[in-house]
């Protein structure tokens, strides 16, 4: 069963059906208790940082996220919500992220043959091995929708990188936590395996 937080965020029924293609039962909710005792949990998202943290304050879910975070148990985050994870961004000066993670989401610059938001297809490298990579060929290709990025204060966290304009920390493994800045749900044959790999991730330890 996977378990995905509801706070009005764009992207929520792509990736459900993503995890019901893979077989999997989901569960979408804002309920605290069932995110509490989930097996596995999926927080998505599209749109402002500040917005998305005003909303999970709002449905009272900011506790009961950081409280799952550090059960042990697999929790993905996608997007924006790979974003949520860390301290704050320049997209919402003063508005502090859940701070499980540290660093800072910044602006990507722009640049003459640069669009942003960045939109499209982009390839990955691997700093590290990582769970939620397994099976994958060299440089495979994902797919982004984002106009900022993570600047992760910790390399050792760092999963998997790209390059517009600036070299992007797209996507951390911590423990129990994952997370990327690209839309696996999006990303075809590619983020399948990821998506099961995420599925396949055993427990850690508190």
């Amino acid at each position: 069963m996977v378990t995905i937080i509801d706070y009005d965020a764009g992207n929520i029924r792509s990736v459900e059906n993503a995890f019901r293609l893979l077989g999997e039962e989901v569960s979408i909710t804002r309920d605290a208790e069932e995110i509490s005792n989930a097996s596995r949990v999926v927080l998505p998202g599209v749109g402002a940082f500040g917005d998305a943290m005003n909303r999970l304050q709002s449905y009272g879910l900011t506790e009961v996220i950081r409280e799952r975070a550090k059960s042990g148990r697999p929790f993905l985050g996608i997007c924006l919500g790979l974003q949520l994870l860390f301290e704050e961004s320049e997209e919402s000066p003063g508005v502090k992220g859940l701070s499980l993670l540290p660093g800072k989401i910044r602006r990507i610059p722009e640049g003459e043959d640069l669009k942003i938001p960045h939109i499209g297809w982009n390839d990955l490298s691997f700093p590290k091995e990582s769970r939620l990579f397994r099976g994958l060929q060299k440089n495979p290709f994902v797919y982004f929708v984002h106009s900022y990025y993570l600047h992760s204060e910790d390399a050792s966290i760092v999963a998997a990188q790209t390059t517009y304009g600036v070299t992007i920390d797209a996507a951390v493994e911590e423990g129990n936590l994952f997370a990327c800045q690209f839309h696996p749900e999006k990303s075809a044959e590619v983020g399948m395996q990821i998506l099961k790999n995420f599925l396949s991730a055993e427990e850690t330890s508190k």
